[in-house]
């Protein structure tokens, strides 16, 4: 690896857009992989993404961009994944260049469907990708924050605590501060349940309970995505750290959190195929929860939130008679 890192980003979203920004900030270039042919092009031509944070303007000079996976992670030395979870497996499908000596980076806040296991332990398990090589991003932070350039603070993990340095000098600007940890497993579990607790606070929202309530639900939301964790992978953290706590608060109140606006139209009554369909971005919540469900059948963490989560979205119980119950189990 070359003493100039090179870097790439994978995705074509508003979180890959955001990454993007942060990092042509400090770089003289880098390859950024879309799907979407026309929005590379509009990109080149008119120098912002269309689809999404069309506000932030890019030199196109300091973009390869390119709608071959390939072409991308051959280029880097780190790559950066910014895509849905629920898509990430057929994405990777395309692949044919090898990840061997590439430092992978998560920025995906959920669980791959196909495996059941966070990002960092699919490249693992999957890809046989030593962990030192493997980092998570995560928050407190809104892509829409980042286009408006509001100081705004992440958290980057990663077995080697070298990476995660160069990684977080790379991602630093003005307006982003950023810290390490080397608690990837820990991390990467929190940006995933932290989804399904902003849809249970949409849901509250929804269906009429105030911010007294809400207060309480992510007081003990914390405490749950505590057990959680500790049940998954026990080792000395902090959960009032900002990657656990900072993180579960923005995506719990924040108006531009899709979770929390996903839970809402579940209380307000939309069918969870209709709220699907009117939102335009993926709520990774929506997959998370039946994947902690799931895993927690193993691990026997008490979980009442993410139960009463997984009863409206995949059992079809009523929101309104599930809640009620749930609130005689929080204090």
């Amino acid at each position: 690896m070359s003493d100039t890192p090179k870097f790439a980003v994978i995705g074509g979203g508003s979180w890959a857009t955001a990454i993007a920004k942060m990092l042509c900030v400090n770089v003289p270039e880098i390859a950024w992989y879309m799907r979407n042919n026309d929005a590379i092009e509009h990109l080149k031509l008119q120098k912002h993404n269309p689809n999404y944070l069309s506000s932030v303007e890019f030199d196109p000079k300091k973009l390869r961009l390119t709608s071959d996976i390939n072409e991308a992670v051959a280029y880097a030395d780190y790559v950066i994944f910014a895509i849905p979870s629920a898509f990430l497996s057929k994405e990777l499908e395309n692949m044919t260049v090898s990840l061997e000596d590439k430092v992978i980076f998560s920025a995906i806040k959920g669980i791959v469907p196909e495996t059941s296991l966070i990002v960092g332990e699919h490249f693992h398990e999957k890809y046989d990708i030593p962990y030192e090589n493997i980092g998570v991003i995560t928050g407190p932070c809104h892509a829409e924050e980042v286009a408006l350039e509001r100081l705004s603070y992440l958290t980057i993990a990663c077995g080697n605590e070298k990476s995660a340095k160069i990684m977080g000098k790379n991602l630093s600007s003005h307006y982003i501060k950023t810290k390490t940890s080397d608690d990837i497993v820990g991390t990467e579990y929190a940006a995933m349940l932290k989804n399904i607790y902003a849809i249970a606070a949409g849901i509250a929202h929804g269906l009429g309970y105030g911010d007294n309530f809400q207060a309480l639900l992510m007081s003990n939301a914390i405490r749950e995505m505590k057990k959680f964790i500790r049940k998954v992978h026990k080792m000395k953290r902090n959960i009032n750290n900002s990657a656990y706590l900072g993180d579960l608060l923005v995506t719990g109140y924040s108006v531009f959190s899709r979770n929390r606006m996903f839970g809402n139209m579940i209380g307000k009554g939309y069918t969870v195929k209709s709220a699907m369909m009117e939102m335009s971005m993926v709520a990774e919540g929506y997959y998370a929860t039946k994947s902690a469900y799931k895993l927690n059948e193993d691990y026997g963490a008490k979980t009442p939130i993410i139960d009463a989560v997984y009863a409206i979205l995949y059992e079809g119980k009523e929101a309104r008679s599930t809640f009620k119950k749930l609130t005689e189990k929080l204090d």
